[in-house]
């Protein structure tokens, strides 16, 4: 019986290695840049720091402000994606559907930064959704649970030259 899954683990795991490695290679990648998020603005940008934590302004001037800079591609609520109040920043960061994020002085109403971001693509791309839905479902998770398996074969071929020097220490005794 030994034997056969010895066989039979060395080859999941070799094979499992090979189906696996091109989407791994790209949870891998966009993780290690996940990770690092906040270090690099070039992935996303740095919050900036606004002149007070109380906001006075009105959404209006908000969106004036966004509508403001010409990358942003932004006339009206509806090409807004998300807003993000940072009280503790003094900031209203607004996420535009083009994926240009400008940044918004809760108080004075100027514009203090204004920057592609990349993390939300990146984090498509790592989960699988950029490519489908479908994708996600039928090529990521598969790759998990195959992932899963590469983790408990790897233990098990780990383990094996260990339990054997074992038995042969146990027999010569």
């Amino acid at each position: 019986m030994a034997p056969s899954w010895n066989r039979w683990s060395r080859k999941l795991h070799r094979w499992g290695a090979v189906i696996i490695c091109l989407p791994l290679l790209l949870v891998i990648v966009t993780g290690l840049l996940l990770q690092v998020k906040k270090q690099i603005a070039w992935v996303q940008p740095a919050t900036a720091q606004g002149v007070g934590n109380s906001p006075t302004v009105s959404w209006d001037t908000i969106l004036q402000a966004t509508c403001s800079v010409p990358e942003s591609e932004v006339n009206s609520w509806s090409e807004i994606e998300r807003v993000d109040v940072r009280p503790d920043k003094g900031i209203v960061k607004v996420r535009c559907k083009n994926r240009w994020e400008v940044q918004v002085d809760f108080q004075t109403g100027n514009v203090v930064a204004s920057n592609y971001r990349r993390s939300d693509f990146i984090e498509s791309l790592h989960d699988g959704s950029f490519f489908t839905d479908r994708a996600k479902l039928w090529i990521f998770l598969p790759n998990g649970i195959v992932l899963l398996g590469l983790w408990f074969t790897g233990l098990y071929l780990w383990w094996l030259p260990i339990s054997v020097k074992r038995k042969k220490a146990r027999a010569k005794k």
